[in-house]
């Protein structure tokens, strides 16, 4: 029986891989796994129940691939996973394309390091899975970082960015941005929990102008998009017009653009075009992107329609996150 959803599509390149760090099969990169005391089957379904078998498999081989490697470092061991995660990528999808195996490696390594003291779900909170991602961030991260990263979640509407702090025990942060001056006030700050999920801060914004306040407010370094409800009123112009600022002030701001990446999303004429479509939200993603990923923020099934695994992008953040700091954590 195959361990996974496409698996003689995918099993060919995997096995390739895995062979040039001297692991013979999928198998055996469970057995080192569990020979090195961490399961990241089991972490990666307690990030998102939902996702698919190949997400839970490639995170397993990424795993494999680090502790091969000799990873001591969860940053180091976060690149060492997305080698694994592109592995899984069908050959010619739009997730080959775009290298968002790596992409996501290369995410994860970032916010472990101390360079990155801020990290931002873009419009996250319209998407429960920017909660799955930014709990197991807020959960595994710190653990090896000797700054705590703050994460945000950013968005558009006040009542959805208290309802989603409320529902997961994050810290609902109310806001208001005057327009004359420029000016953002903090009106409240209520924390729904006492523990570790009461670090992330959820912000709701008015517009634009208010997201990109919030979002120098709190120095982001690093920021994913998601491309749910409001994907050009919101998330794209607040990303690229705070990495404009970030340009003209000499700032490093690291910018994912995160969810459709299709074509589909506001471009019915380039349905199913694949790398080559260029539809609203794609372009816009492509303006203001350091990396681009593919897919949905949340939907696992659309990240896999895209070629690469069955998990939301933003839970998947999380994954990388929690299964490099279990590496680091179990080095000998």
């Amino acid at each position: 029986m195959a361990l996974f959803e496409s698996y003689d599509r995918r099993i060919k390149q995997i096995d390739a891989v895995l062979n040039k760090y001297g692991i013979k099969n999928i198998e055996e990169a469970k057995s080192i796994c569990d020979a090195y005391g961490i399961d990241p089957y089991k972490m990666c379904e307690e990030t998102q129940p939902i996702c698919f078998e190949n997400a839970k498999w490639a995170y397993v081989v990424g795993a494999a691939i680090a502790i091969k490697k000799g990873c001591k470092t969860a940053a180091d061991a976060a690149e060492a996973i997305g080698i694994g995660l592109q592995a899984f990528c069908i050959p010619g999808s739009v997730a080959d394309d775009r290298k968002v195996g790596i992409g996501h490696g290369n995410l994860a390594a970032r916010l472990l390091r101390e360079e990155t003291k801020c990290f931002a779900f873009l419009a996250g909170h319209e998407s429960f899975a920017a909660a799955e991602g930014a709990i197991k961030i807020a959960e595994m991260a710190n653990k090896v970082r000797k700054e705590p990263l703050r994460v945000i979640l950013n968005g558009l509407g006040k009542d959805a960015a208290q309802i989603i702090s409320r529902i997961n025990g994050f810290t609902y942060v109310q806001t208001q941005f005057d327009y004359f001056t420029g000016e953002l006030k903090e009106v409240q700050s209520v924390a729904y929990s006492d523990g570790l999920r009461s670090k992330v801060k959820c912000y709701g914004a008015d517009d634009v102008r208010e997201g990109v306040a919030i979002m120098r407010a709190n120095g982001v370094d690093v920021s994913i998009t998601g491309n749910s409800t409001n994907p050009t009123r919101f998330q794209h112009p607040v990303a690229g017009t705070y990495k404009k600022e970030c340009m003209e002030n000499g700032k490093k701001y690291f910018s994912v653009a995160s969810g459709g990446g299709t074509g589909r999303t506001l471009h019915p004429d380039n349905m199913a075009a694949g790398p080559a479509s260029y539809g609203m939200t794609d372009t816009m993603g492509r303006m203001h992107g350091d990396a681009q990923f593919a897919g949905s923020s949340s939907v696992p099934a659309h990240v896999e329609m895209m070629g690469f695994l069955g998990m939301g992008n933003n839970p998947m953040v999380g994954a990388t996150v929690a299964i490099a700091v279990s590496v680091e954590q179990n080095a000998k």
